[in-house]
């Protein structure tokens, strides 16, 4: 009796182990100095640890298919894009499956990254000191140049594959050619919707300061930390040597006021602006290859216009043709009744002048159809 009270209990616990289980994911985590750490926790624990709610963890989740988005909370920065679900906080990063093909390479550059950040600020001061970037700003500068290069990259190879389908389709309309252009024309579709999703992302944080200067997590930590002081704030390591460190060095003078003014945003505009500009270039391109793919439909319907245009002229000669073969018939027919008349014995010249006639009228009877349907714009010369 015992084993059977006890039993449904024990069917619950298994099953609650085996829930949990099952939401526990992989995420991999790079401090500031570069060490990494594999963490197998599930989405409770990581919700603890950045501070965030279960629906902005959501959009990250590989089982569900949501846009790109980048959500910006008070200590942390959730970034979906593409293949990257990510969060930022200001001494680390947190990557979703590490082992993913599209993943590794994106913390091999974070910890390349991170480590001469931290051999720089090491041996080179006084280029920190002018070169100043918050840890958040370098992990997002490498995630957004991972998604621009990846988005890019797949708008290359469509480029490259979409050219010369659409060149061999101008040559020869075929149903194999109609069909690999159809395919085409899906993949630039959903690409083209991806690139424009991160780019209203993007253009987004820029149109909004306030969202901007939330991006500033360093910033509000310290600010949290030493409300009324500036001197909690660290100095932070150089940035690599990407398009976040080559703004000019007077660029760099202004931005680096964001010590003492919150509203100072200009560090952070330019780093999104140029990538805003690079997923612009690739938008460019899809949009170029929708015009030339709209030319080619064009084209395609303008020569299936002219041979449809050649079928109802050759179908205007055959029944014109038809009208006349019927007329002569009509004579044929009318002198070979079998009907006994005076005439018919002893003039067997009258054949010839019966089908000659008949075949002068028939062939003016043509030829009058057809300049009728050519003055009347019914058929080109």
């Amino acid at each position: 009796m015992a084993r059977e009270a006890w039993a449904p209990a024990l069917d619950v616990q298994d099953a609650a182990k085996k829930k949990a289980a099952s939401s526990t994911r992989s995420w991999i985590l790079l401090d500031s100095t570069g060490k990494e750490k594999i963490l197998d926790v599930d989405k409770y624990a990581i919700m603890h640890r950045v501070q965030i709610d279960a629906r902005d963890l959501r959009i990250i989740d590989p089982l569900l298919s949501y846009p790109s988005a980048i959500l910006v909370r008070e200590r942390a920065i959730v970034l979906n894009l593409e293949h990257i679900k990510a969060i930022i906080t200001a001494e680390e990063v947190l990557l979703r499956d590490p082992y993913n093909e599209n993943v590794i390479p994106i913390v091999e550059e974070l910890r390349r990254r991170l480590i001469q950040g931290e051999k720089s600020g090491q041996n080179e001061i006084e280029a920190a000191e002018e070169d100043e970037s918050p840890f958040e700003f370098r992990s997002l500068e490498v995630v957004l140049e991972a998604t621009c290069s990846f988005l890019d990259a797949r708008t290359t190879e469509l480029e490259s594959a979409a050219y010369p389908a659409l060149d061999e389709l101008t040559t020869k309309i075929s149903s194999c050619n109609l069909d690999r252009v159809r395919k085409l024309k899906s993949a630039m579709t959903r690409l083209t919707a991806r690139v424009q999703k991160v780019q209203d992302e993007l253009e987004q944080l820029l149109d909004d300061d306030n969202d901007m200067a939330n991006l500033y997590l360093s910033r509000k930590m310290a600010g949290a930390s030493s409300p009324n002081s500036n001197s909690g704030v660290p100095n932070w390591l150089p940035a690599s040597p990407t398009i976040c460190s080559k703004i000019s060095r007077a660029s760099r003078a202004s931005a680096a006021t964001f010590h003492g003014n919150e509203s100072d945003v200009e560090e952070l505009e330019m780093l999104l602006e140029a990538y805003f500009r690079q997923i612009e270039s690739a938008l460019n391109k899809l949009t170029t290859l929708r015009e030339y793919i709209d030319d080619t439909e064009d084209y395609i319907n303008f020569q299936l216009d002219n041979h449809r245009n050649q079928l109802i002229q050759l179908e205007l000669f055959l029944s014109a043709a038809n009208v006349v073969l019927t007329l002569y018939s009509l004579v044929a027919g009318i002198f070979g009744m079998n009907i006994p008349y005076s005439w018919n014995e002893n003039h067997g010249y009258l054949f010839k002048w019966v089908v000659g006639i008949a075949g002068l009228v028939s062939a003016l009877l043509f030829i009058f159809i057809v300049s009728y349907a050519r003055c009347g714009g019914l058929i080109w010369s």
